[in-house]
C-alpha cells in the first residue's frame, strides 16, 4: 500500500532511475572497476575470516568476538548492497535501476548503516564492562544480554530505515530520474525533488542526529571511564593490552562516524555531489575492508586462532593425532 502510494506520488508512468555514478570521468571507470573489485574481494575474505574464526575457536567465543562477528556480517551485507551493482555499471552503458530496486537498496543500505551506528555504541559498553568491571565481566555480559543488545541494534537500525525510506519516496520527483550518485542514497535523492524539501530535510536531520549522536555520546562516556580505569592499572603491560583492544574499536568508530556525519549532517546547500560519491565509497567499501585488519593487526587471540585453524586444515592427520 505504502509502495503504491510512493509510486503514485512520482507519476504513474515512472519506471526507475539512472545512476550516473562516475560517468563524468569515463577514463576512471576501468581503473575504479579493477580497484573496487580487489577491495571487494578483500572485504569478503577479511570479514568472512573473522566470522569463521569466532565460531571455530572456543577462545574467541566471548562477548567481544560475538559483537565483532556481528559487525563483520553487517559489513559484508552493507558492501554487497551497493558494490556489485556499481561494478556492473562501471562496465556497462546501461546504468538504470528500477523504482522498486532503488527503494530496496536505500532501505537495506540505510538499515545496515544505522545498525552499525548502534552496534558500535554497544561494543563500547562491552569494552567498558571488560576494562572497568573485569571481575564481573562474564556475569554482566552474559549471552542472553549480548543477543538482546545485538538484536536491538538490528531492530532499531531497520526501524529507522523504514521511516526514512518512506519519507524520501513520498517526496515528488516530477519525472526526474537521474541520480548523480552510484547508488540510491538520501542526499542525491533529495536533489531530485521538484518541491521545497526543507520539512523533509528537517525530519531526516532530526532522526539522523538521534541515530548518530546517542551512540557517540555512549561511546564518549564509556571511553571516559575506560581511560580513567586504564591509568589506574599499575602494570605497563596491562595498560598496553587495554589500550590495544580499545584502540582498535576507537579507530573503527572514528572512520565510520567521521564519514557518516560528513555525509548526513551537513546542510544540503553545502553538499557536493562529487565529494559525496568519494565519501560514500569510503564508508561502503574502504571501512568494511579495513575493519578486519584493524581488529586483527595487533590482536594475539585472532592471529593465534588463525594459525590453529590453518594448521588444522593443512595437517589434519597431525591434528587428529594430538586430539586423541
Amino acid at each position: 500500500m505504502c509502495y503504491q502510494r510512493m509510486e503514485q506520488n512520482n507519476g504513474s508512468s515512472f519506471t526507475g532511475f539512472i545512476l550516473l555514478g562516475f560517468s563524468e570521468w569515463p577514463q576512471l571507470e576501468l581503473i575504479l572497476f579493477v580497484v573496487l573489485l580487489i577491495f571487494y574481494m578483500f572485504t569478503l575474505l577479511g570479514n568472512t575470516t573473522i566470522i569463521a574464526l569466532s565460531h571455530l575457536d572456543p577462545l574467541l567465543q566471548t562477548p567481544m568476538y560475538f559483537f565483532l562477528s556481528n559487525l563483520s556480517f553487517l559489513d559484508l551485507c552493507y558492501t554487497t548492497s551497493t558494490v556489485p551493482q556499481l561494478l556492473v555499471h562501471l562496465r556497462r552503458a546501461d546504468k538504470s535501476i528500477s523504482f522498486g530496486g532503488c527503494v530496496v537498496q536505500l532501505f537495506i543500505s540505510l538499515g545496515l548503516g544505522s545498525t552499525e551506528c548502534i552496534l558500535l555504541g554497544v561494543m563500547a559498553l562491552d569494552r567498558f564492562a571488560a576494562v572497568c568491571r573485569p571481575l564481573h565481566y562474564t556475569v554482566i555480559m552474559h549471552s542472553r544480554l549480548c543477543v538482546l543488545m545485538a538484536s536491538a541494534s538490528w531492530f532499531i537500525g531497520f526501524a529507522n530505515s523504514s521511516l526514512q525510506t518512506v519519507l524520501i519516496f513520498l517526496v515528488p520527483f516530477c519525472g526526474r530520474n537521474k541520480i548523480d550518485h552510484f547508488f540510491c542514497e538520501i542526499p542525491p535523492l533529495l536533489n531530485l525533488a521538484c518541491v521545497d524539501t526543507t520539512i523533509y530535510e528537517s525530519e531526516i536531520f532530526f532522526v539522523s542526529v538521534i541515530i548518530l549522536f546517542i551512540p557517540v555520546t555512549l561511546i564518549t562516556v564509556s571511553y571516559g571511564w575506560i581511560v580513567r580505569a586504564i591509568f589506574r592499572i599499575k602494570s605497563s603491560a596491562g595498560q598496553r593490552k587495554a589500550f590495544g583492544t580499545c584502540g582498535s574499536h576507537l579507530t573503527v568508530v572514528s572512520l565510520f562516524y567521521g564519514t557518516a556525519i560528513y555525509a548526513y549532517l551537513q546542510p544540503s546547500n553545502n553538499y557536493s555531489q562529487d565529494q559525496g560519491k568519494f565519501i560514500s565509497l569510503f564508508y561502503t567499501i574502504i571501512t568494511p575492508m579495513v575493519n578486519p585488519v584493524i581488529y586483527t593487526l595487533r590482536n594475539k587471540d585472532v592471529t593465534g586462532a588463525m594459525k590453529k585453524v590453518l594448521w588444522r586444515v593443512l595437517t589434519p592427520d597431525d591434528w587428529v593425532g594430538k586430539t586423541l
